[in-house]
């Protein structure tokens, strides 16, 4: 009989042996990607925004914010149940075989529910931790003018209270015959003309 994956635990996965445990693992993970998305559900319609966030491990919790008025916010409103990707890509793996292609990947899903952080000393606190993480070389009150209540008033701060993870890898070793990186092409500007330019270009 074929296995029923919708009754399996929510951090259950097909390829257990790709599976990650070590807490400081995914601990680090969270800490260290700088792009999230955040899976939301209303009325059985699902939803991702993908955006900057936080990891707070003493909190236990991980932070992002949006619009003070917009969907995301509606939808936590109605229903908190969410769910938090974040993945990294390392070296393509080529095969003598199509089918056999594969790539190196590290990953982290985290299950919780979400809620708004009303406070505004708090919710100053976590913009203030996101300012810190993506802008470490800039000091507030120093290079650039801290959050005032005036702006907090146009933002909403979510706390995912995270009550499960999981955590996935595919590593290979440094030898893979024919490994190779993803060309990475610059975003924007505006996606490089419509790619008029490329990491390998000479021009």
């Amino acid at each position: 009989m074929a296995r029923d994956y919708n009754d399996q635990p929510l951090t259950a996965m097909r390829r257990s042996d790709r599976g990650v445990t070590e807490e400081a693992w995914i601990k680090h993970f969270l800490q260290q990607a700088a792009v999230g998305t955040l899976a939301m559900t209303y009325e059985g319609q699902p939803f991702v925004n993908t955006n900057l966030f936080i990891y707070d491990a003493d909190a236990h919790c991980i932070y992002t914010h949006t619009a003070r008025v917009g969907r995301s916010r509606a939808i936590i409103e109605a229903n908190p149940r969410v769910c938090f990707s974040l993945m990294e890509m390392g070296r393509m793996l080529p095969a003598d075989e199509a089918l056999e292609f594969s790539v190196e990947y590290a990953g982290v899903t985290v299950f919780g529910e979400a809620s708004i952080i009303e406070d505004m000393e708090e919710a100053t606190r976590i913009l203030q931790m996101l300012l810190d993480k993506y802008a470490p070389h800039l000091q507030a009150g120093e290079d650039y003018r801290p959050p005032v209540p005036e702006e907090l008033k146009r933002t909403s701060v979510f706390c995912i209270r995270i009550e499960e993870w999981s955590g996935k890898k595919k590593e290979v070793a440094d030898d893979f015959p024919g490994a190779f990186w993803y060309p990475s092409i610059p975003a924007l500007a505006s996606l490089q003309a419509l790619v008029g330019t490329t990491p390998n270009s000479t021009d």
